[in-house]
């Protein structure tokens, strides 16, 4: 029954966004290849003990998922560890509630993209490729999710969540503080190099500038995301904090961002399938 539930309920979420989707994309594929992703994502966690799973819609407090973790402390009082973006917002919510469309099912072109109008100039499109990777170049008007990680471990600043862990605690406890930002052809608007500053700081690496004027965060227990967990679950423990506005950012920042910085970060990560099953979802109180 629970199965004929679940399948019930991702037949109704694909049917409430479809309108949303960009149609005629012929880089999308079927719903039926999301669906089959989130079936088989259920099938192989089932009682497997897994914990909760992200990214989620924050505007939802519903998750049944039994499986608890303290919080971890204040971004403050942690060591940022790394630094990235995924191409589209991975969560859903605030104010980037519609749906970009399926994409390619591996992550490129999925996810949520803002739901408010930029103008005329913000969407100018740029004639050279900014952040360029296998699937393509980011552009004006383009929505990104970015994540500022944190670890407890005695950690610096680097490359890929490698750089969160440590030969002398495995197990670090983990905070992502996320901002999705909307990229716009404005040189008035917020400089992405500004916005990943970092320092040592009180005897932590501190993100400098993590945005403050978005919104109260949404605070979770979840999990480490990335189209590689689309079927499979992720064993990592992460707690959350999402913003639910949005932040304009000049795009020809992000483009210098991505020429050079200490993370090797030089293109938008694919986003992972929101995750929409109660069982693999932590109650938001």
């Amino acid at each position: 029954m629970k199965r004929v539930s679940f399948l019930l309920s991702v037949t109704a979420l694909v049917l409430s966004i479809k309108a949303d989707a960009r149609p005629g994309d012929p880089n999308q594929v079927g719903d039926e290849v999301i669906a089959r992703q989130r079936s088989n994502l259920e099938e192989n966690t089932r009682g497997k003990g897994f914990g909760p799973q992200s990214p989620r819609d924050i505007d939802s407090v519903v998750g049944n998922n039994q499986v608890t973790f303290a919080a971890a402390p204040a971004y403050s009082e942690m060591n940022l560890c790394n630094i990235h973006f995924h191409k589209n917002a991975e969560h859903a919510g605030g104010q980037y509630k519609r749906y970009a469309g399926n994409g390619d099912g591996q992550g490129y072109q999925t996810g949520y993209i803002y739901s408010g109008k930029l103008t005329k100039r913000e969407k100018e499109p740029l004639t050279r490729k900014v952040c360029p990777g296998k699937r393509g170049s980011l552009q004006s008007g383009d929505t990104i999710e970015i994540h500022y990680v944190h670890s407890s471990a005695r950690v610096k600043p680097g490359h890929t969540l490698g750089a969160c862990l440590s030969d002398s605690i495995k197990n670090p406890q983990l905070r992502v503080e996320a901002q999705v930002m909307v990229l716009v052809n404005d040189a008035n608007a917020m400089d992405f190099l500004g916005l990943t500053r970092y320092d040592m700081k009180n005897g932590f690496y501190r993100a400098l500038t993590i945005p403050n004027n978005t919104g109260t965060p949404v605070v979770y227990s979840g999990s480490t995301t990335g189209p590689g967990y689309n079927e499979v679950a992720s064993p990592f423990q992460v707690t959350w904090s999402v913003r639910p506005n949005i932040l304009k950012v000049n795009i020809e920042t992000v483009g210098k961002w991505c020429q050079g910085n200490a993370f090797d970060e030089d293109h938008a990560h694919g986003v992972r399938n929101l995750i929409v099953n109660p069982e693999l979802l932590s109650p938001i109180k």
